[in-house]
């Protein structure tokens, strides 16, 4: 398992979390002339997020989190995201802190399976970073510990090799083995089955820096033939050449694919096209996201509390 895994999973569930309070935040908006004193406004929303943000960017606790060290236990990062939560004057009762953390397993383990590449889980995770820096753009303190995370982001993972952010990938995909929970975001749009498993796409852009599936070259000594294939729409086709270049034989055989070249790399700058759209807001379209879990606890915990003068309030996922 790799040591260097943590502070991905930790960011990347922590903008889909973002994401899903803000999505509930703005569907139980009301306007602030209007509201009373235990429903939600805009400037509520700005609120939450904004204490949430700058409470999961805190400088000493991101420095502790990027040194190298094993993932934290299910259990133990389940506590980590209760405490986030309600780090501000929102209130979950547990029910609704279930469905969210399953949604936010559910969707970063989703982006994880379709990278690419291994490394491309760091493009995910600026993708997370760009679209929580547009929650705070109103916030330049918040917005500079944002940053940082950035640059600390840039300084750790910008020298680590190919072979490093594959086991990076496996550390991900192990945590996630177990997790089978039905979303119906997913559901609908039938990227993922009913036993709660994805389906994986054998079509669209390959990894950048690699070719179409269907060109194979084989090297041999002079006085041997080579072997090449290259693709021809859904065919494979075997080319074999003798040492002056001349075809010899041709082979043809489908591979069932429908793949295409990616056109250009993402971009691991503070600011760039990233291309790969994986860990950007998929609930900015007005839809409603469930899942559907089992032996899930049917006592609500309602909880309210004071902060200041202002009296926590609840919200139902």
């Amino acid at each position: 398992m790799s040591v260097r895994t943590l502070p991905l999973l930790f960011l990347n569930l922590g903008g889909e979390m973002l994401y899903i309070l803000d999505q509930r935040l703005r569907a139980q908006n009301i306007p602030g002339d209007k509201a009373r004193k235990d429903e939600w406004t805009e400037v509520d929303r700005k609120r939450v997020l904004n204490d949430i943000i700058m409470t999961m960017f805190n400088r000493k606790f991101m420095e502790e989190l990027f040194k190298p060290q094993e993932l934290y236990s299910k259990k133990a990062l389940r506590t980590i995201y209760d405490r986030l939560a309600h780090a501000s004057i929102m209130r979950l009762n547990q029910a609704s802190m279930d469905k969210l953390y399953d949604l936010m397993t559910m969707a970063f383990k989703y982006q994880v399976l379709l990278c690419p590449r291994p490394k491309d889980v760091l493009l995910v995770t600026f993708n997370h970073l760009d679209a929580i820096k547009g929650f705070i753009q109103d916030s330049p303190t918040i917005l500079h510990q944002v940053d940082e995370t950035f640059r600390q982001l840039t300084e750790v993972y910008g020298a680590i090799s190919a072979g490093e952010f594959q086991l990076i990938r496996q550390t991900l995909l192990l945590f996630f083995q177990d997790l089978h929970i039905r979303v119906s975001i997913f559901l609908k749009d039938r990227v993922q089955n009913s036993n709660g498993r994805f389906v994986l796409p054998v079509s669209g852009p390959v990894p950048w820096g690699t070719e179409v599936p269907g060109l194979i070259r084989i090297r041999k000594p002079s006085d041997h033939p080579c072997l090449e294939t290259v693709p021809r729409c859904h065919t494979l086709y075997f080319r074999m050449f003798n040492s002056k270049g001349e075809e010899v034989k041709k082979i043809e055989f489908k591979h069932g694919g429908n793949y295409v070249t990616a056109h250009k790399e993402g971009s691991f700058e503070l600011y760039g096209d990233r291309v790969l759209k994986l860990g950007t807001n998929m609930y900015s379209v007005s839809r409603p996201v469930e899942t559907h879990m089992s032996g899930a606890s049917k006592n609500l915990a309602s909880r309210t509390q004071t902060c200041g003068t202002l009296q926590a309030r609840r919200i139902i996922l």
